[in-house]
Formats: structure tokens, C-alpha cells, sequence
């Protein structure tokens, strides 16, 4: 049975498995903030109704100066989506019939949305033993037959955040021979802000760099991101997408949550603290576990242990984690676990401790 190619659908999933959905269903397979959305926002939803009957502003606002002025850049460069994913969807319509290099395991949408536009895509998987860390120097070697390559930063599924060293190497490469570099910073606000990119885009104008906002503020609802590019890219971007691709709920919440420094603090502190609580029993259960950095992880067990088995043994008791059967490189003998409360977190990990003993 194929699985679903993304987490956050627990009762399709118990559909898609013939199963009765449990009342209560812990879902590790997503991995937005916990703590749910910033309380600002929930203050003034009474008033958003009032938005209901106008038509959104064509470019986002109040979105997008927020969002401009969050990173401290001019406004020409940036364009808000309905979600990171539309926004993948349009670059990947930039490179129509172009050549590609996706770096394994990473999020499927990048292949999916290539394909769909008649890309062609390179894959270099990077190794298990190595931690799943950047292959730098088969990216190198192969940067100059592509017309693109996606950079997941952290990657997402494994939290591997690549050094800043290596990706500026690639980055330099890529000027050189003429590569354009998608960076896909959507988990980089629960690491650190000051370790994104879009900073440095003046000095790299072939740098495209995609953000989501419904991670780290919980908002997965209303969908909304942004891409910050070269002024010249984001014209010929705004040219295909869709008139009126951002709500106007969506921009206005959007704005109010750029504010919510404390929140954020609060989410990147949960996301360490709980991450390396698990990280640390699952290694104490002999599995392996990524070197993550962001509010997820993902691990694979012990020899003679089962994947598949663990997954569907913990749905039978309400527990959703994340497979990896859609991961290349990852091939379904790993498991991807979000970081939720420390009361979600604890019941994982005791039923995870009785499966173990069991098995």
C-alpha cells in the first residue's frame, strides 16, 4: 500500500489503512508549533470578519512590507504565495523543460513540481553514514550541467542544517558557471534568524530564497510564504501567479505574527529542549538518529527491528508519525517525529518504550 506523500492527514491515513480513526489522535507527522497560533492573532480574529467582504490587496499587503522590513530589504524583492507550496510551484514552471539537481532526502514537492513542468532532474543522495550531511563535492562537480539545484536548509526530513561554509561554496560555484540556487529556508526560523541568507542576496542575485510561515506560527490553515529574490525574478514570478494569491486574512496575520519575537524565542527553546530529550531516549533505544537542528527529527532502528511494523503499530494506538517510504535515500527505514508538547511527547515515548521491549 502506498502511503501518503505528506504528514498532517491523520484520518485520510486511518482511511486509507481501513481503519477506524481513535477520538484522539496524536500527529507527529507534522511539524508546526505546538504552542498554536501567537495569541495576537487570536485577539483580533473577531475584527478579521470585517475583511471578509473586500478583495485582498494584489500584492499581500500588509504582508509583504512587513515581511520586507522583517529582513530589512526592499519590498521589489519579495513576493508572498498561498503557501510555500504555490511558490514552488511557480519556480518550478520558471524552469520549464530546464535541468535540475535535488539533493536526497528532501521534500517531495521540489521533485513533484519539476516533473510536472518537464524538468529534468539530476539526484545526488546524500549518504545515511555520513548523517545524511551535504555531499559538497558531488554537487560541485555537478553544478555546471544544471540550470537549477534546491537547497533544503535545514532539510527537511532529516534537520540537518548545512555549515555556512559549504553552501557558500556551492553558492560561489553556482555564480560561476551559471546555476541558479533555490534555498528553501522554511525551518530556519526555529535554528536562528541570523543564519538565513536573504542578507546576503545583493552579493548573490542568482539566490532565490523560499520561506513559510505556517511552521513556526502555526497557521497551516490560511497558507502563506514568501520568496525574497533579485528584483528582476520576483517581476517575472508575479507575471504567473494568480491575481489575488494572498488572502486577505492571510496578509493581515501574516503581518501581525512578523511581530511575535517572544513567541518565536519561546518555539525555538521548546523545539531544542524536547528534541534532544528525544533524540537522547531514542539513541538510549539503540536507533539512530539525524543531527537535526530544527522542531523535527527523524531516527531508524535497530537491526532486526521494522519500520513499517513500528509505523502502523503505533496508528493502531492513535500515534501518527512521519514514514520516509517517499524519501529517496531514506527508502521507509526511517521515521520522522515533530516536536509537540512535553505531555504528547512523554505518551510517544512510552508507547515507543513498550514497543521496544516487545520487539
Amino acid at each position: 500500500m502506498r502511503l501518503p506523500d505528506h504528514g498532517a492527514n491523520p484520518r485520510q491515513l486511518y482511511k486509507r489503512f481501513g481503519l477506524e480513526a481513535p477520538e484522539k489522535i496524536l500527529d507527529f507527522s507534522e511539524n508546526c508549533n505546538p504552542e498554536g497560533p501567537p495569541q495576537a492573532v487570536l485577539d483580533v480574529w473577531p475584527d478579521l470578519v470585517g475583511k471578509l467582504s473586500s478583495y485582498p490587496h494584489p500584492d499581500g499587503e500588509p504582508f509583504k512590507q512587513a515581511a520586507a522590513a522583517f529582513h530589512g530589504v526592499d519590498s521589489s524583492r519579495l513576493l508572498a504565495g498561498n503557501g510555500a507550496a504555490e511558490l514552488l510551484a511557480l519556480l518550478a514552471a520558471r524552469y520549464r523543460g530546464k535541468r535540475a539537481i535535488i539533493v536526497h532526502p528532501t521534500f517531495s514537492e521540489y521533485e513533484a513540481t519539476l516533473r510536472a513542468n518537464g524538468v529534468r532532474i539530476q539526484p545526488i543522495v546524500a549518504s545515511e553514514e555520513n548523517g545524511f550531511h551535504l555531499p559538497t563535492q558531488p554537487i560541485l562537480d555537478a553544478l555546471e550541467q544544471a540550470d537549477v539545484i534546491y537547497l533544503c536548509t535545514p532539510n527537511n526530513p532529516t534537520g540537518v542544517l548545512p555549515p555556512r561554509e559549504e553552501l557558500r561554496a556551492i553558492i560561489l560555484r553556482a555564480q560561476q558557471v551559471g546555476t541558479e540556487v533555490i534555498l528553501d529556508e522554511a525551518f530556519i526560523d526555529f535554528v536562528d534568524e541570523s543564519l538565513s541568507f536573504i542578507p546576503e542576496l545583493d552579493e548573490f542575485p542568482h539566490v532565490i530564497v523560499v520561506r513559510s510561515m505556517t511552521k513556526m506560527y502555526a497557521i497551516p490553515g490560511i497558507r502563506l510564504g514568501y520568496i525574497t529574490a533579485e528584483p528582476s525574478i520576483i517581476g517575472e514570478m508575479k507575471k504567473t501567479a494568480p491575481h489575488w494569491n494572498v488572502n486577505g486574512i492571510a496578509a493581515e496575520i501574516g503581518a501581525i505574527c512578523l511581530g511575535e519575537q517572544e513567541y518565536r524565542e519561546r518555539a525555538i527553546k521548546h523545539a531544542k529542549v524536547e528534541r534532544e530529550k528525544m533524540a537522547a531516549f531514542l539513541r538510549a533505544e539503540g536507533c539512530m538518529v539525524t543531527d537535526s537542528v530544527s522542531n523535527f527529527l527523524s531516527f531508524s532502528l535497530r537491526e532486526g527491528q521494522d519500520a513499517r511494523t513500528l509505523y502502523s503499530d503505533m496508528l493502531a494506538k492513535g500515534i501518527v508519525l512521519r514514514h520516509s517510504e517517499n524519501f529517496n535515500g531514506m527508502d521507509g527505514r526511517w521515521l520522522r517525529v515533530g516536536m509537540k508538547s512535553e505531555t504528547d511527547l512523554n505518551l510517544l515515548k512510552e508507547e515507543l518504550y513498550r514497543w521496544f521491549a516487545a520487539n
